[in-house]
């Protein structure tokens, strides 16, 4: 089953990419294969077609003009249930030309149109509008020559450019390109048309609510005689309730919420009420959407809920096949009957989107629109991400993610080259709520204290020893996590005025290994949890109270420590020559500092860079590939023999994994060659080569045959057995 649109795709959860959608439902048009963009604001349609950018424009036409023709995947009727549907439309166009007039403003007849929709032609340009013979320069009044309203107008030697949207979306799409002034011997001109965009779905999001068990639309009778095809989603929180009806003398068709569970199609088409239900194994009162679909034709009908499997009666082979109605319909309660609580959206009835929007607006007890989406949908903004509710729809508000994208799913990450560092200060009210301090506001400017942090990032890097994260204070408080010369993790945590600090060495893994790699570190007190990768949590317990704190905070460092006053001499000397290598999702409790310096956030000038950061995803989150257990692990050992970690280098640099995987190999090749060379003998064996056992008294014998003769009797018996091989 394809979706509608897009937006269809969007609220189930898909990210950008091709889909296959069905832009009339119902109708008659074939299905579709459109690219869906979801960004974090609007999910685009975007149909392509097949002209080039930056065309030339050459007349092989005995007529004046140039004639540029676009094919689009998609047929007019297709494009224009698209746009029909969608709030709002684009396409880009531009035209570079040296001596090549475009609309030959201000007073001249153009030179140049383009045909739209519906084979009318269009005398405007890109960033302009309908009626209005100008370019975008021209409306904003910044033609290279203000005497014209198009810049390719001048009639320049030079190339100059007219371009911009065309975003009236009756016209589009553009389906043809008329050029004129091409035929002089210096004219030159290329053309680019973008593909067509569209954002927003009318048709999915058309919604009315119902808070009125008497409440209900109405709508001229449902002409379905002999065919019927009815969808919509539904939400409610009730156990019960009517969701459409139409009657006629006898006849009728209704679909109904009949229990928490049941959901009923039922008709009568003169030859007596017939009804199917499905029922479904969890309750549909969950203010959860739900997806109806009912068909009736004169062969059967059928209804389906949600992925349950469809409901299928067959047609009496005798009898009345139309259904006659002659009722208004009726949405949402009808003949004194338990109306439906709840809201209904995207009814389509044989292929057309009844508007419910419009009708709830002049109706009272309804309301246009849905609320509560985020309900139903919150499950799709990931890793922090907070569902914020819109009229038609929803979106994930990522701003306290260190994420991007419509469902904080994206990396936010940046290649560091060596000596470069970020800094970030923690010095505003506003961080110290995201931090978590529990002081007043005005103490945190002050001292900003945390009872418990929580940090998260990935990394890839090749070289050790290195400064990945680097926490300071205005006292002797600390946090880093570093990776040492023997290329593994290491935190080092110096909180409560203690001497030395605790080390916690990650195991003997290997992360410099250029492979991208995740950090997980919880604190809450003295306890500490740190996951590395795949791998299970670990738990520590620092030295100190149970209370501990991490006292008055200064300021976070990425890639290089560049602090004022005491540093510890250890993590010194990792600061030479810095890291190197990719840093992403950094986030420290709810501030994400490495986003804040490659996007503009409320955190984004307490940031300091030395260097030029460059984004990049190198640092994305590794395969989450789970560790084979102990028990089927053949290089786990019971013994407590040393045994280097999988990565661990070992003896004189080669890597154990390596090791074995070059053994295997060299095995396997050397038994294809011996197969090889024994295959190789016992072809040539039977084809051709053979040897001469010379037979005795072969020296005295006439000829070689006597001597064979003469030394086998059976010799007559061979040559006959030989004769019968060779007819075989």
């Amino acid at each position: 089953i394809f979706e509608l649109s897009c937006e269809a795709y969007k609220h189930l959860g898909k990210t950008t990419g091709s889909y296959w959608i069905d832009p009339d439902g119902s109708g008659p048009l074939e299905y579709l294969r459109v690219y869906c963009d979801m960004t974090e604001d609007k999910v685009w349609t975007i149909v392509n077609h097949d002209l080039q950018e930056r065309t030339s424009v050459v007349n092989n036409r005995p007529e004046k003009h140039a004639l540029l023709q676009l094919n689009y995947n998609a047929t007019m009727d297709q494009i224009s249930a698209i746009t029909g549907s969608a709030e709002y439309c684009e396409q880009f166009i531009s035209y570079f030309c040296k001596q090549s007039r475009l609309l030959n403003t201000p007073e001249g007849n153009p030179y140049t149109w383009w045909i739209g929709r519906a084979n009318e032609k269009h005398y405007y340009w890109g960033g302009s509008g309908p009626g209005i013979q100008k370019c975008a320069c021209g409306i904003e009044r910044n033609c290279t020559d203000p005497r014209y309203y198009c810049n390719c107008d001048a009639d320049s030697k030079q190339e100059r450019k007219d371009a911009g949207l065309l975003s009236y979306k009756d016209h589009l799409p553009i389906n043809q390109v008329m050029v004129g002034d091409i035929s002089r011997p210096a004219s030159d001109a290329k053309l680019t048309v973008g593909p067509l965009r569209c954002h927003g779905d009318h048709n999915y999001w058309n919604a009315a609510s119902f808070i009125f068990p008497s409440s209900y639309l109405h709508f001229s009778t449902f002409q379905g005689e002999t065919s019927a095809d009815i969808s919509f989603y539904f939400k409610t929180s009730a156990p019960g309730g009517v969701f459409l009806e139409n009657l006629g003398n006898s006849d009728f068709i209704k679909l109904e919420l009949k229990s928490a569970t049941d959901v009923s199609f039922s008709f009568d088409v003169g030859n007596g009420p017939v009804e199917i239900i499905v029922r479904s194994p969890s309750p549909l009162n969950d203010d959860q959407w739900h997806h109806v679909t009912a068909e009736r034709n004169v062969k059967e009908a059928s209804l389906q809920l949600d992925q349950l499997p469809k409901e299928i009666r067959k047609a009496p082979t005798e009898g009345h096949t139309r259904l006659e109605l002659y009722s208004q319909l009726y949405v949402g309660a009808a003949g004194g009957q338990k109306g439906f609580l709840g809201c209904i959206r995207s009814l389509r009835m044989n292929g057309l989107t009844l508007d419910l929007e419009e009708r709830a607006r002049v109706t009272p007890g309804v309301k246009p629109g849905c609320s509560g989406h985020c309900t139903s949908f919150q499950m799709y903004c990931k890793n922090g991400g907070k569902c914020v509710e819109k009229y038609n729809g929803y979106s994930c508000d990522c701003s306290r993610t260190a994420y991007d994208g419509p469902y904080c799913i994206k990396d936010v990450g940046a290649f560091f080259e060596e000596g470069m560092w970020l800094r970030y200060n923690f010095s505003s009210e506003n961080n110290a709520k995201d931090l978590g301090s529990s002081k007043e506001p005005e103490n945190r400017m002050l001292d900003l204290s945390l009872h418990k942090e929580e940090l998260s990032f990935s990394f890839s890097t090749n070289k050790a020893p290195c400064i990945l994260l680097y926490i300071s204070s205005y006292t002797q408080d600390y946090m880093a996590v570093l990776v040492n010369p023997s290329g593994n993790l290491q935190i080092r945590y110096n909180l409560g005025g203690t001497k030395e600090p605790y080390n916690i060495n990650a195991d003997h893994r290997n992360v410099s290994n250029g492979q991208p790699h995740s950090v997980n570190i919880t604190r809450i007190g003295k306890d500490l949890t740190l996951q590395l990768d795949h791998y299970p949590p670990v738990s520590y317990t620092l030295p100190g109270p149970s209370n501990l704190r991490f006292n008055s905070l200064k300021s976070l460092f990425l890639g290089k420590v560049i602090e004022l006053g005491k540093i510890d001499q250890e993590i010194h000397k990792y600061n030479t020559p810095g890291f190197s290598g990719c840093l992403s999702r950094v986030q420290f409790n709810q501030i994400a500092p490495l986003k804040a310096a490659l996007r503009s956030t409320n955190i984004s000038s307490q940031i300091h860079i030395e260097g030029e950061l460059i984004e990049s995803n190198c640092g994305a989150n590794p395969q989450t590939i789970q560790p084979m257990s102990s028990a089927t692990n053949p290089w786990h050992s019971d013994s407590g023999a040393d045994l280097p970690y999988n990565g661990q280098v070992i003896g004189n640099g080669v890597n154990r994994n390596s090791a074995i995987i070059g053994g295997v190999i060299a095995v396997v090749i050397f038994t294809i060659l011996c197969t090889l060379v024994f295959l190789i003998r016992y072809m040539f064996r039977h084809k051709g080569t053979y040897h001469t056992n010379e037979a005795k008294g072969a020296e005295s014998a006439e000829s070689a045959d006597a001597a064979i003769m003469n030394n086998d009797p059976n010799f007559t018996e061979t040559i006959d057995e030989s004769k019968k091989e060779w007819l075989i």
